[in-house]
């Protein structure tokens, strides 16, 4: 799959693309029907609200589940994350889900990951990106993904090191750059069903409300990053920032379906 020319521009303009509804109600139920399962283990991977049970996210799940290692290597997502980044070389820098549940999913603070993955990770430039497939509904009230159009061109910010206001330590932006921010680009929340995908610069300030409803969203996350830019730091664990290089091979476009098959026919 390869974006058009229209929407190279706009995600060159707003850092984001939003592509509603590029994978099948039919393929999504083979990936949902996992998602109760991974969220339920107990295994370090899978880290917790703060003060709950409630899962907050799922990482490294490529690892322990056939239909989400399909997805990591899906074409509809590794062509346009390639187009972007200019290389066809690219590896995942991290793949998790991210539950935000029913009632207990908490805040993400106004932050840009490239920030976190530059601090910790020692990743050398910007040139890794996010590509987002929702597994469930992102509608207003369930805490939707909030971005700062254009946020990505004023380069990478000053950050600072939070690791108090939820479970997972993030680096994060204080108000009054966000307030600025704001100002000169606005607030968007892309909203849509099971199976749209959002992609999104690694500089694109970016936060998310917590969630007071009964319908978690879910949302899957590939942050491809190109094999030349591969992170030069590994004081994290290996399954939050990954350290295996090799390009990755896309497997072919009915990869999902073809898994619902064979669990069929056995």
């Amino acid at each position: 799959m390869q974006l058009t020319p229209t929407q190279v521009a706009q995600f060159e303009t707003d850092g984001y693309l939003f592509l509603p509804g590029l994978f099948t109600p039919a393929e999504m139920a083979v990936l949902n029907a996992d998602v109760p399962r991974l969220l339920a283990l107990d295994r370090p991977e899978v880290i917790k609200e703060k003060g709950t049970n409630a899962p907050r996210s799922a990482f490294y799940v490529q690892t322990y589940s056939e239909p989400f290692r399909r997805l990591s290597r899906h074409p509809r997502l590794h062509g346009p994350g390639a187009q972007m980044l200019g290389s066809d070389q690219l590896y995942l820098h991290q793949f998790k889900i991210n539950a935000k549940a029913a009632f207990d999913g908490a805040v993400w603070q106004w932050h840009q990951d490239y920030a976190t993955w530059a601090a910790d990770d020692d990743m050398p430039a910007p040139l890794a990106m996010n590509v987002a497939v929702f597994l469930a509904e992102a509608n207003e009230f369930n805490g939707p993904l909030m971005f700062i159009p254009g946020s990505h061109r004023r380069g990478k910010l000053a950050a600072g090191h939070d690791t108090t206001t939820t479970s997972y330590p993030l680096w994060t932006i204080d108000n009054q750059t966000i307030t600025r921010l704001v100002e000169a680009g606005g607030i968007v929340a892309p909203k849509g069903p099971p199976g749209s995908v959002l992609m999104f610069h690694g500089n694109l300030v970016h936060a998310s409300g917590s969630n007071l409803t009964p319908w978690s969203r879910w949302i899957v996350y590939l942050s491809l990053n190109r094999c030349d830019n591969a992170i030069r730091r590994f004081t994290r664990a290996s399954w939050i920032a990954h350290r295996d290089f090799t390009p990755l091979v896309p497997l072919a476009d009915d990869c999902l379906l073809a898994l619902a098959r064979q669990s069929a026919a056995e």
